[in-house]
């Protein structure tokens, strides 16, 4: 029986997106609830008076009180973390990995984000503490940066650390995506699969990287269950994306909307200080009043930024369909994609527009069938 009453059962897709909407809801409230204790409790106080009786420099006083929070949060948050990432993978048999290789990931995780987290906090910190008024401008130029740093190296340096990467071995395949590229002249050397099966049961392609680093990454489960008609269109639309830009987009619009939050709850921030008692933007003990802003900001600003998203994801979609002219094999790629990740074809208007950041299984079909008329297969 559904929620609703109805006597109907619920299906596979419905209830594992369910479960997964609900603990994504857990986690978003336990974050505001923890920030909310941290910024306007006491808490935030003695948090700094005790790190300062041990360390007395401020910026490796700043990496203590944020690492302490960050822990504090990942122990109050693993049990949501392990039933979503592992238990739950498991009860709908869609993964193939271990426990132990699960905390592996997530030690590896943990530390990727200590290397790209210890600098880029310090930065945050020392505009916060040289640059005065204008500290949110001269952080959200180096975040800026650091996107595009990011971007250029994740493909290289980054995702190997998780996955082994190899060339596409496939004769047909590699024929099938290299007559793609000649046709739409497009030179793009790097066109790798990677070993995703040893995790899940799930299947995924992306465009990657920036410059030299650029490439198309296929996983091995997606390889091995798709014709070569079905990852013609699924490889097409991630020539979409590249096409259309969408990594540079999407940082610049990311980049935007780090200025525009680091503004207006930078303002929200310094207006908050004083009903504290606080004198001094970059007071340790003031700081989760900042980042409690920010996150309400991130919360309120994620249906745009999906809404965007959904939009690049429309035109690639647009993209493979004109290129590659067979709608066939683009809907049948989309339902074996909806089958092996176990996605909900028709989700919640609401929730598709505050939680998607791609159109719906059903909606890019529909897609797909109202343009089948109007493309003309090649021969």
């Amino acid at each position: 029986m559904d929620s609703r009453g109805s006597a109907e059962p619920i299906s596979r897709d419905k209830a594992y997106n369910r479960i997964k909407l609900r603990l994504s809801m857990a986690d978003i409230a336990i974050n505001l609830i923890l920030l909310l204790l941290w910024a306007f409790s006491c808490i935030s106080a003695a948090a700094v008076d005790r790190i300062g009786r041990y360390i007395t420099n401020d910026y490796i006083a700043f990496l203590a009180f944020v690492t302490s929070a960050g822990i504090i949060y990942s122990v109050i948050s693993f049990p949501l973390d392990f039933y979503g990432g592992y238990v739950l993978e498991h009860r709908f048999n869609l993964s193939n990995q271990t426990f132990r290789a699960w905390i592996a990931d997530k030690a590896k995780s943990a530390g990727v984000g200590a290397c790209i987290g210890v600098p880029v906090m310090l930065a945050f910190y020392f505009f916060l503490k040289t640059t005065g008024a204008l500290w949110w401008v001269y952080f959200s130029v180096f975040a800026f940066f650091i996107s595009v740093f990011l971007a250029r190296i994740a493909p290289v340096v980054i995702y190997p650390i998780f996955y082994k990467f190899k060339e596409i071995e496939s004769d047909e395949v590699r024929k099938a995506i290299m007559g793609l590229l000649e046709k739409q002249g497009i030179a793009i050397k790097g066109i790798y699969s990677f070993n995703m099966s040893k995790d899940t049961k799930k299947a995924n392609a992306g465009f990657t990287g920036l410059g030299k680093s650029k490439r198309i990454i296929l996983s091995d489960t997606l390889i091995e269950k798709f014709t070569p008609a079905e990852i013609g269109a699924v490889f097409a639309h991630e020539m979409g994306h590249y096409r259309r830009r969408h990594i540079l987009k999407g940082i610049v619009m990311s980049t935007v909307i780090i200025f525009i939050s680091f503004f207006l709850c930078g303002e929200s921030y310094r207006l908050t200080l004083a009903l504290y008692g606080y004198t001094q933007v970059y007071d340790i003990a003031a700081l989760p009043i900042l980042f409690f802003y920010l996150a309400l900001f991130g919360l309120l600003i994620t249906p745009l930024s999906n809404a965007v998203s959904r939009r690049y994801e429309r035109a690639a979609d647009r993209y493979a369909l004109e290129v590659t002219g067979d709608s066939g094999a683009f809907i049948s790629a989309m339902n074996k994609l909806a089958d092996l990740n176990l996605a909900d074809r028709e989700p919640n208007p609401v929730t598709e527009f505050l939680f998607y950041s791609h159109p719906s299984i059903k909606k890019r079909i529909a897609f797909a069938r109202d343009r089948a008329d109007s493309i003309a297969k090649p021969y």
